[in-house]
């Protein structure tokens, strides 16, 4: 089986990217992130020619969540209780015994902006949510853009970054609270000491010089861990194919053994 995340900044502008990607990779769970479009104008027959069902939380021109499955899935919840205000960003599925939960936590901004406690907020929210919902007997995945560099191997420049948006220990502290919900960073588990980014920004040629932050992750429970043989950073579908242009960030996937 092979588990993905990906913001895909927006499914409109790059839904050909997106069908290129899932052509050559044949994902089999795919958590999607910055849709920017509403429910009903998702490209489910586009997808579904490709093999896949999507379940579909979205919003017009910011924010939106998906899961894309090659077996059909039920919704278990749409959206954050208590978080309306901050858009579409939560979509929990079940996808036959796996549960899946495509996040986009908000940015913040800076930490000197109102947003940066609205993000805090927003994952103190997310935390309790996955306490309710995390039963670590099962297989359970949280996936998606977390807008949080848990630890200074996952930034391009730890002093030069220390406590700005992204690095903080309020947002850090956040990212621990949630892995203390039975949850394990599936990249960082096999990969102690990697630096496979999978943000970099469009300017100043950061992609090519390897300027980036990883902040896309995979959470799983220990019975979905168990069967990981890789986690890996899709940098081939940073780069442009056929002409279009990729989304700032690369899919993450994960590799698991029947």
């Amino acid at each position: 089986m092979r588990i993905a995340t990906w913001n895909v900044n927006s499914i409109k502008a790059r839904l050909p990217f997106v069908l290129h990607w899932l052509a050559a990779r044949q994902p089999d769970i795919v958590c999607l992130q910055e849709l920017k479009l509403s429910d009903d104008k998702f490209p489910h027959e586009a997808i579904g020619e490709l093999g896949y069902h999507a379940c579909v939380h979205g919003q017009p021109t910011w924010n939106g969540v998906a899961v894309l499955s090659k077996q059909a899935a039920t919704v278990q919840q749409a959206g954050l209780e208590g978080t309306a205000t901050a858009g579409a960003r939560l979509l929990t599925v079940n996808v036959g015994d796996v549960s899946v939960t495509s996040v986009y936590v908000p940015n913040g901004k800076s930490v000197s902006h109102e947003d940066f406690a609205k993000k805090l907020h927003w994952m103190a929210k997310l935390n309790g949510y996955a306490r309710s919902l995390i039963d670590p007997t099962r297989k359970m995945l949280i996936g998606g853009d977390f807008n949080i560099v848990h630890r200074d191997a996952d930034s391009c420049n730890p002093p030069g970054q220390a406590r700005t948006i992204f690095h903080t220990d309020e947002e850090r502290s956040q990212m621990d609270a949630l892995l203390d919900a039975h949850l394990v960073d599936m990249y960082r588990a096999h990969h102690p000491e990697g630096d496979a980014f999978s943000w970099w920004d469009y300017r100043g040629g950061s992609f090519h010089k390897n300027q980036g932050l990883r902040i896309d992750l995979l959470l799983a429970t220990a019975p979905l861990q168990a069967m990981v043989s890789d986690v890996w950073t899709d940098r081939d579908y940073r780069k442009k194919k056929d002409g279009h242009t990729a989304s700032d960030h690369a899919p993450v996937i994960a590799d698991l053994r029947d």
